[in-house]
């Protein structure tokens, strides 16, 4: 990838993956240029990768984001890819499967991607990726349902949002009856006073939270303070998904066992980006972030799983769906084995997740 190449892989952006009209906005430019041209942990032997037509024209993108890991005491050269597009398949049918095959052939030793469409994981699969279905799960917990229906109709149809404050009478009666826990809303009785403290975690804070949180697992990023503080303070805009909540969860010592972070607002369906805890407090944490989401008045959260998350949601009514997967391909088989037993931290910020590109807008 060149920098030549930026206005052509930002109306590709606008039009296939943000299916959009209209030429591509200048701030979508800018941030795709900064985001693969100058990203985190930039390694001057992993580059984003550009199919090129016969005539030289850009025709797809893999966007690539160096990370490094560590396992075992050894540092792993690591690449995320994502924002993988091809205009015009039917024209060039094996374009994405050559910037595929390209981008697991880099120097990394492991290629990784939490965001991989159906055409995609096929491709993934016939290369020899190893899908993760621990981590590739979304999962989904109602706090209001007729709130929740309500969300969902207006992202479907516009005008359905005029019908959302109509639902606020039945869930709160709802929330009044019933013991808790209920598949289809959380109740009153259901967290009050029952759940650790939170508090909000500036940005210095949240760096040291997950330096700290991630280092549990056995194979998990290793990121510097200033480079994790750049994608701290990026994650911060995500204008679709809503205001940022940004909490830690303190023991009844006032010590921190977690963090989450999620985006929403009042009557809407909140996006999680990150859920951190100490081993053995994942469901702790899971709580006090449902008690703090319904106190907000939001009607539901979801956001995407890992192994020792799924573990401590089952028995607490959340369900389950498979919208994307989590993948890796890793040249030394053996580096396999932390992703298959749930010990590697992986999707969220070790991903594509924390940046602009999902749930922002440019213009």
């Amino acid at each position: 990838m060149e920098r030549d190449d930026i206005s052509a892989i930002a109306e590709m952006f606008q039009r296939i993956l943000r299916k959009g009209h209209g030429p591509a906005p200048l701030g979508a430019r800018e941030y795709l240029e900064t985001l693969f041209l100058d990203p985190p942990y930039r390694d001057d032997d992993i580059h984003s990768l550009v199919h090129l037509r016969e005539d030289g024209t850009v025709n797809g993108f893999m966007g690539v984001l160096p990370m490094p890991f560590v396992y075992q005491g050894k540092t792993l050269k690591s690449a995320i890819g994502g924002s993988f597009m091809v205009d015009g398949h039917e024209q060039d049918p094996y374009a994405g499967a050559r910037l595929l095959r390209a981008f697991q052939s880099g120097p990394q030793d492991l290629s990784l991607t939490e965001t991989a469409n159906d055409v995609s994981t096929t491709m993934w699969r016939k290369l020899r990726g190893t899908i993760l279905p621990d981590y590739s799960l979304e999962w989904l917990r109602i706090l209001r349902p007729a709130g929740f229906i309500a969300a969902m109709a207006a992202s479907a149809f516009a005008p359905a949002a005029f019908a959302k404050p109509l639902a606020r009478p039945f869930d709160a009666l709802l929330r009044r009856r019933g013991a808790p826990p209920q598949w289809t809303h959380v109740s009153d009785a259901e967290f009050a006073g029952k759940t650790l403290t939170t508090e909000d975690a500036d940005a210095a804070e949240t760096v040291s939270l997950f330096q700290q949180f991630v280092s549990a697992f056995a194979l998990h990023p290793q990121w510097t303070e200033s480079e994790l503080q750049r994608m701290v303070d990026e994650s911060q805009r995500k204008a679709d998904y809503g205001a940022m909540v940004r909490r830690k969860v303190l023991s009844r010592s006032g010590k921190p066992v977690g963090l989450f972070l999620y985006y929403g607002n009042t009557g809407g369906i909140g996006r999680v980006i990150q859920i951190l805890s100490l081993p053995g407090q994942e469901g702790a944490v899971i709580d006090a972030m449902l008690a703090d989401a319904t106190e907000r008045g939001l009607v539901a959260l979801r956001g995407r799983g890992q192994p020792p998350l799924i573990n401590a949601m089952l028995g607490r009514r959340f369900a389950f769906v498979h919208a994307s997967s989590s993948i890796v391909h890793a040249k030394d088989k053996t580096l396999l084995e932390p992703f298959i037993t749930g010990q590697a931290f992986f999707n969220g910020f070790a991903g594509e997740s924390w940046t602009r590109l999902l749930g922002d807008r440019f213009d």
